[in-house]
């Protein structure tokens, strides 16, 4: 589903590589933590992923497709299968969250009462259809990650890319948050979470891939 050749990023020329020579494969329907200390790539590796950056020098494979040769038209139809979820929810505080959800599937050209059932159902899966008119604004922040969730589930994603998505919440809704990776990921989908919560990898133990300086310094399952 997955696989990067020797792929190299930097920001800068004089600057240390925020990827440097990484190698690695992510089969199909794997569900795979991202680690490492703050600046270790993992945010980095993800943009490549979903081509918000370019690598230097490498190859990127997603899904059979060379991404790294993909031209800036084809990149909106890569991401119609991949869904991405941000620490910082990145949610249209103008919009309602009926309306944050259907905004992908409105993208993809749906009918509106395809989006309608579609958007219902993915947010009675996270437990909020009774705020479908309610604003981000007025939801706590675990409420409003689910609500990230569901956006990116509503198309359902052939890729999850979750990056610290539980890093401003507490515990019990984290719990929460990654039991909706873990059923996405049981219906098929691949996801690739980056996160520094070691308490999280022992509870619910996957395939680890560790970052340090921008190298592949380890890659287990516990």
């Amino acid at each position: 589903m997955i696989q990067l050749y020797n792929v190299c990023k930097s920001y800068q020329k004089d600057s240390s590589a925020a990827l440097d020579n990484l190698s690695l494969k992510v089969p199909k329907g794997d569900f795979v933590y991202i680690t490492g200390p703050s600046g270790a790539g993992k945010s980095t590796l993800l943009k490549l992923l979903y081509c918000a950056e370019k690598p230097n020098r490498g190859q990127i494979l997603v899904n059979g497709q060379n991404i790294t040769r993909m031209g800036s038209s084809h990149i909106p139809h890569l991401r119609r299968r991949t869904g991405i979820v941000f620490q910082d929810f990145k949610l249209l505080e103008s919009r309602t969250i009926f309306e944050n959800v259907a905004f992908p599937l409105e993208v993809q050209g749906k009918k509106r009462y395809e989006i309608s059932n579609k958007v219902y159902q993915v947010l009675k899966h996270v437990g909020l259809h009774g705020k479908l008119h309610q604003y981000p604004l007025q939801l706590s922040g675990g409420e409003q990650q689910r609500v990230a969730v569901a956006r990116a589930l509503v198309i359902d994603p052939l890729i999850l890319l979750a990056d610290e998505p539980t890093g401003n919440l507490d515990f019990e809704v984290t719990l929460g948050i990654v039991d909706l990776f873990k059923g996405a990921n049981a219906r098929g989908t691949t996801v690739l979470l980056a996160t520094h919560n070691r308490e999280l990898i022992r509870r619910f133990p996957r395939r680890v891939i560790a970052l340090e300086n921008g190298q592949l310094v380890d890659d287990y399952t516990p």
